[in-house]
């Protein structure tokens, strides 16, 4: 068997490692576990300091959503922090103000920010350390300023040009009106403050309280129909977490409304070939990969909806006996560009890190504001920008996407977990941000770690494919370092071909982070190269 090799090793441990995208806030998980806290602290303390570092791909201003895995029993929970629409937006509203299609920026794709009461949720639930501890370092990084890390300020600096300059409240998050430079210090006093207020009162005083107040101010002005009752309302929700087995291994993801199900649909696919004895350079394997991708966005593209309003058939879409209905629908020698949703029969921008603890619990955790800067509006005074997730919603009536008063979008951001099937101990918390990039990239590690028994480095390191959304007739996008000889052979199947895809574009293919635990209780970490971070443990 090929192995890859990595350029990077991973990073080992044994009483407690963190795997983030920014090393300051790699280092305030750290420092939880450190002082005695859990995975949970540890990950919202790392959440609230890229809050800070990262903050065109995350922060208060957006959803998220955790998988949780509790060492004691064995149990693994999903929290879905995501928000709603307003309960005054309709489809006839937007009909009546001549809107057929939402624009990505419009102030109605602003869906109540769910993420602050994921944070405390979990931290209720899991945590055991006070949110003014966990808080602390992303406050004094607010208040004293932090140096811009190089990929951070590339992406910041174009974001700043390209929509901050143009958007309400956006000059808040730039220096004179452009992104901060390699090196340049950055402040934020006013997302200072509001960590403040979220240490001294919860999630009450950032929904109901004069946090609230500012970004319904902000955003009826850009005219939103959120009032503060929709803050108000606004819930978590606890949720039976949804999972397949694959070698052995069992893949736990959030249910719908995200999208984590197309991961498990693909896995499921790949289970009927023998990946381990093609080489890994093969154009075969390279190909099933992708066809396996095809057929599973065919389905979340449309199964993939809010519970609450939509039926969703998930034993069914799960079961072996689909997939392998699916899998027969695969052609080995040439691309499927017209794949269909199935119709299976009914039995009944964005950040991801990952955190394991010395006890053996672990958290997956992604967070996100959705497009760089989210809609681009921060209402003054709060030091974040406010997510445009309700763009992801459909306009059509019929879709089980459809816009909806109250209702959750389609949603791109899957933490990810995997247990071992025979006793079910934990094996990895692990995930991949970036749009539609995620299900992809899930399923490439998996690979890479089950069928390739690639370390957690070499698994993130390994050149990726793209399918370049969740269409089928998606662009196929390979990364530099994957042979020529692959891409010349899915060219000639028919595959829409974007090869050698490098430079500052590789952040299309994903940003992962993994910790894995050995039975022996040693961790092994790996942080994707395609960004600034790392993964620490002690």
């Amino acid at each position: 068997m090929l192995t890859f090799q990595s350029r990077r090793s991973p990073v080992l441990g044994r009483r407690g490692m963190v795997a983030a995208s920014q090393p300051l806030a790699s280092q305030a998980g750290l420092d939880m576990l450190m002082q005695g806290g859990t995975a949970a602290d540890a990950a919202i303390a790392i959440a609230a300091v890229l809050n800070v570092t990262e903050p065109y791909s995350t922060g208060l201003g957006g959803d998220c959503f955790a998988l949780y895995y509790e060492a004691a029993s064995g149990n693994v929970t999903a929290l879905n922090g995501s928000g709603r629409a307003a309960a005054g937006l309709s489809l006839e509203l937007l009909a009546r103000q001549g809107i057929s299609a939402l624009p990505p920026l419009h102030a109605h794709t602003v869906t109540v920010p769910g993420a602050c009461a994921g944070w405390c949720d979990l931290i209720e639930r899991y945590g055991s350390l006070p949110l003014k501890t966990i808080l602390a370092s992303a406050i004094y990084l607010a208040e004293e300023g932090f140096p811009v890390a190089p990929i951070t300020s590339y992406y910041w600096q174009e974001l700043a040009e390209q929509k901050l300059r143009f958007t309400p409240g956006g000059s808040a998050l730039t220096i004179d009106g452009r992104g901060p430079r390699p090196g340049e210090i950055f402040r934020n006093p006013d997302l200072a403050r509001t960590f403040q207020v979220i240490a001294e009162g919860g999630k009450k005083a950032f929904y109901e309280g004069d946090t609230g107040q500012r970004i319904v101010k902000a955003l009826q002005a850009a005219g939103s129909a959120i009032t503060m009752d929709d803050l108000a309302g606004h819930l978590s929700s606890w949720d039976e977490p949804i999972s397949t087995v694959y070698r052995g291994m069992r893949v736990w993801e959030c249910p719908p409304n995200g999208q984590g199900l197309a991961a498990l649909l693909a896995l499921n696919i790949l289970e009927g070939f023998d990946l381990s004895s093609m080489s890994p350079e093969s154009p075969q394997r390279w190909h099933l990969l992708v066809e396996a991708m095809h057929l599973a966005f065919a389905d979340t593209s449309w199964y993939v909806a809010d519970p609450k309003f939509f039926d969703i058939p998930l034993e069914a879409l799960l079961s072996k006996g689909y997939a392998a209905e699916r899998r027969n629908l695969l052609d080995p020698l040439r691309a499927s560009l017209d794949a269909q949703k199935g119709a299976p029969v009914a039995s009944s921008d964005t950040v991801y890190f990952c955190v394991v603890d010395g006890k053996g619990n672990a958290c997956s955790f992604i967070n996100s504001v959705f497009m760089g800067f989210g809609s681009g509006i921060v209402a003054p005074g709060t030091g974040f920008a406010l997510q445009n997730r309700g763009f992801s919603f459909s306009l059509d009536p019929a879709h089980p996407n459809a816009l909806l008063p109250n209702k959750r979008p389609y949603h791109t951001i899957i933490p990810a977990m995997l247990t071992r099937e025979t006793d079910g101990s934990l094996y990895a918390p692990f995930g991949v941000m970036g749009d539609f990039m995620q299900p992809q990239g899930q399923v490439q590690v998996v690979v890479g770690m089950l069928d390739d028994q690639l370390d957690p480095q070499a698994a993130v390191d390994r050149p990726r494919f793209r399918i370049d959304s969740a269409q089928a007739s998606g662009k196929l996008m390979l990364e530099t370092g994957i042979p020529a000889q692959v891409a010349s052979v899915l060219a000639q199947q028919g595959h829409f071909l974007i090869p050698d895809v490098t430079g500052s574009l590789r952040n299309k293919f994903g940003l992962g982070q993994i910790i894995r635990r050995d039975p022996s209780g040693v961790l092994w970490g790996g942080s994707d190269p395609r960004i600034d971070g790392c993964a620490m443990g002690f």
